[in-house]
């Protein structure tokens, strides 16, 4: 049996395997062009320079890293809220009191000590929370010939197709929406709120309401105090 061969195809590989290394290939590269193990190709190669690492290629590949685990996060967070939608039960009046509120103290017109200001006004241009604040106003039996629309948007966008968007998200018909307000801006701002999503914000104003913003007001000072009772009892447990 002739063994020649066999130590030529081996010195040949090594061969192979160095002068690729000497162009900068990694382990894993060698390995699978010359067919042989890891470790006889780091025994091979051991006493070459380890080649310079190509700095370009490597930020490329971490940031293809970086995207596909962000797109992959992404995922997995709108379908948990697909699932959160769907498992959600209907709102106690009790829990809809306190999201009302808060949004309205958060996002609401304040009177801001001026009692001629104590009027329900409330503007944002996320649907989700118009339609939280539009349910917090039929639980007060807020009839809808009170509640009085307007637009308000940048002059670049469409603002027929936003007030068509509204005016379908809230049951209230386009043409009985109040001046839509236009918002002008410089130019060499870096505005964010752009793009076939951006619909402006609507704002919602309320007439005689004025008792409907006391009560508002009286049930926010509530949740503070609550709130508030809520820190002093955690700080006077004793510890686990």
């Amino acid at each position: 049996m002739k063994i020649v061969p066999m130590v030529a195809a081996r010195t040949d590989a090594r061969d192979r395997a160095r002068e690729l290394r000497l162009k900068g290939w990694t382990y894993d590269q060698i390995v699978e062009e010359v067919g042989c193990a890891k470790s006889s190709v780091s025994l091979w190669v051991r006493d070459l320079p380890r080649p310079a690492r190509d700095m370009n290629a490597h930020m490329d590949h971490m940031r293809s890293v970086r995207l596909r685990s962000l797109a992959e996060a992404e995922k997995e967070h709108r379908d948990a809220i697909t699932k959160a939608r769907a498992a959600a039960e209907a709102l106690s009046d009790e829990q809809l009191q306190t999201a009302g509120v808060a949004l309205y103290w958060a996002e609401g017109m304040k009177d801001k000590g001026r009692a001629s200001r104590r009027a329900i006004q409330f503007t944002n241009s996320d649907p989700n929370v118009i339609l939280v604040f539009l349910r917090w106003l039929e639980l007060h039996e807020v009839a809808r010939d009170r509640w009085h629309l307007h637009l308000a948007i940048h002059e670049t966008a469409d603002a027929e197709g936003a007030k068509t968007f509204w005016a379908e998200l809230t049951g209230v018909p386009a043409e009985e929406f109040t001046r839509t307000t236009i918002k002008r801006h410089n130019p060499l701002t870096n505005r964010q709120n752009t793009g076939d999503n951006y619909r402006g914000c609507l704002v919602v104003y309320v007439t005689k309401s004025n008792d409907l913003y006391r009560r508002m007001e009286r049930a926010w000072y509530g949740i503070v105090g609550g709130a508030q009772r809520r820190v002093v009892e955690m700080s006077d447990s004793p510890p686990m």
